[in-house]
């Protein structure tokens, strides 16, 4: 939490000198990584639903979401980051509702919410507590969608320990998500998908102004339809989750 909190507190005074920073241009935040427009079109249509924005952080999501016309609450455990998606909001001229929580231990009653968002968050929970939460606070019907850096590729976690480039700050007790993890959420819910993002186009991070990422993600694209297994060597996954209509005892 306190990483987080450092991090949105280096923004604040940004935001101060530079307000438009807190206006969010929907098609490019959609954009700004491949895995993420994909992983919007699968919560469908959003609005009137009831969405929780789980480990919200910088609430970009959650500003998207709510121009979109769900009913959101943003929900994050680092007080400087609920503060900095607040002024987001607001900038936007859009409703949320933000909650200060600890993810495994959501204080929301049962059944609450039609969908659930993360982006990068499950990797920094305890898997099998917060996949109970995720279910119980779900509706019969709904689905949660997470986007989640992967850890089955050899190669990329030996560069993820080893090199350095643009974006690698993390936490110190952070690690990507694994098989483990998903099978954590296997034991709660009744139907998980799994897509992998980003083969060859992750080497776009390690060569400014090299090869195009379209041509990165046709390369990917041809070879994740061709070679499904090579997925698990992808960077980063999309999670779907839907629940059955029993909460686990």
């Amino acid at each position: 939490m306190d990483f987080h909190d450092r991090q949105a507190e280096l923004r604040r005074m940004t935001f101060v000198r530079h307000p438009q920073r807190l206006l969010v241009d929907a098609e490019r935040y959609l954009d700004h990584e491949t895995w993420i427009r994909p992983a919007f079109a699968r919560l469908g249509n959003v609005a009137g639903k009831s969405i929780l924005d789980l480990g919200c952080g910088h609430g970009m999501a959650s500003v998207v979401l709510a121009a979109r016309g769900a009913n959101v609450v943003a929900c994050d455990l680092s007080a400087g980051y609920l503060a900095e998606a607040r002024q987001r909001a607001i900038a936007n001229h859009v409703s949320v509702k933000f909650v200060q929580a600890d993810a495994h231990r959501l204080p929301f009653a049962d059944a609450t919410f039609d969908r659930i968002w993360g982006n990068a968050i499950v990797h920094h929970l305890v898997a099998d507590e917060a996949a109970r939460e995720i279910h119980r606070v779900l509706k019969p019907t709904g689905q949660a969608i997470f986007c989640e850096p992967w850890g089955e590729n050899p190669l990329l976690n030996w560069s993820r320990k080893r090199l350095h480039y643009h974006g690698k700050e993390r936490t110190s007790d952070e690690k990507p998500l694994g098989r483990p993890e998903l099978l954590a959420f296997e034991k709660v819910f009744s139907h998980i998908e799994v897509q992998g993002f980003q083969l060859l186009a992750m080497l776009r991070r390690l060569m400014p102004g090299g090869l195009p990422i379209p041509f990165l993600e046709a390369c990917d694209n041809f070879l994740l339809h061709a070679f499904p297994a090579m997925q698990r060597l992808c960077r980063y996954v999309v999670i779907v989750l839907k629940r059955d209509s029993q909460v686990p005892s």
